[in-house]
């Protein structure tokens, strides 16, 4: 399978509103393979989210939900959810797919505007690493993500959770994310599945709304003891 440098980050070709235009978003859509790693990223992100099994439907939010191929994993979990996106073309796109949930059109480097102590936990796929990057020159990573993470941890209710799965582009920039999220007053820290394998790895960042207690574990990450030779999992693009 094809395998994509790092100048093909996407992240790397275009600020995310212009990278994901009309044409863009409508491939990324009706990609089945994309539309297969949304879903399993997804559940994952859910599994690791370890929202109470009491049968109630939550109120969760999509950040970075595109046209709504991860949202639509949450509805048939029989969660509500509010998505953030930053791309007109993505949202059109999730309008026209008939989304039953809400969407905005945001820049979350500057904040989710909602109200304190609301939501009952967050997913992010493959959207974070974005923040990172100095599309303008007003836009500093470093206060993009302080931004971005205040106001998430002020808009979930106390325990409440986050998963964010992302591709960092390199050590530093992983450290500067959990950094950003650590001093916004999450507990929690990095799950990391596949570790060995550089086709399969992936992070997911998991939050917790308030600071570590006793009774705070980080969940198990998968494939811990495999090595790439033993991983059959799809060589997935970073591209998503």
């Amino acid at each position: 399978r094809r395998r994509v440098s790092m100048s093909a980050r996407p992240e790397k070709q275009a600020p995310p509103d212009i990278f994901y235009n009309e044409t863009e978003a409508r491939k990324y859509t009706t990609s089945s393979r994309i539309i297969e790693i949304q879903a399993k990223l997804t559940e994952r992100a859910l599994e690791l989210l370890a929202l109470p099994a009491d049968g109630i439907s939550k109120l969760l939010l999509d950040i970075g939900c595109g046209s709504g191929l991860s949202g639509e994993t949450l509805s048939e979990n029989g969660h509500h959810w509010i998505g953030f996106d930053i791309s007109p073309s993505m949202l059109d796109v999730a309008l026209e797919r008939e989304v039953d949930d809400d969407l905005l059109l945001s820049d979350i480097g500057q904040g989710l505007c909602l109200r304190p102590g609301t939501v009952d936990g967050a997913i992010s796929i493959s959207a974070v690493q974005w923040l990172c990057n100095a599309d303008k020159s007003c836009n500093e990573p470093r206060l993009r993500l302080k931004a971005f993470f205040g106001s998430l941890y002020r808009c979930l209710s106390r325990g409440a959770r986050a998963v964010l799965q992302f591709y960092p582009e390199n050590p530093a920039q992983l450290e500067m994310i959990t950094s950003a999220a650590m001093r916004s007053g999450f507990s929690g820290g990095l799950v990391v599945d596949y570790p060995h394998s550089t086709r399969a790895k992936k992070y997911f960042l998991c939050l917790i709304c308030g600071p570590p207690s006793v009774n705070t574990t980080l969940p198990k990450a998968r494939g811990e003891g495999m090595s790439e030779s033993d991983d059959d999992s799809d060589d997935e693009e970073n591209n998503t």
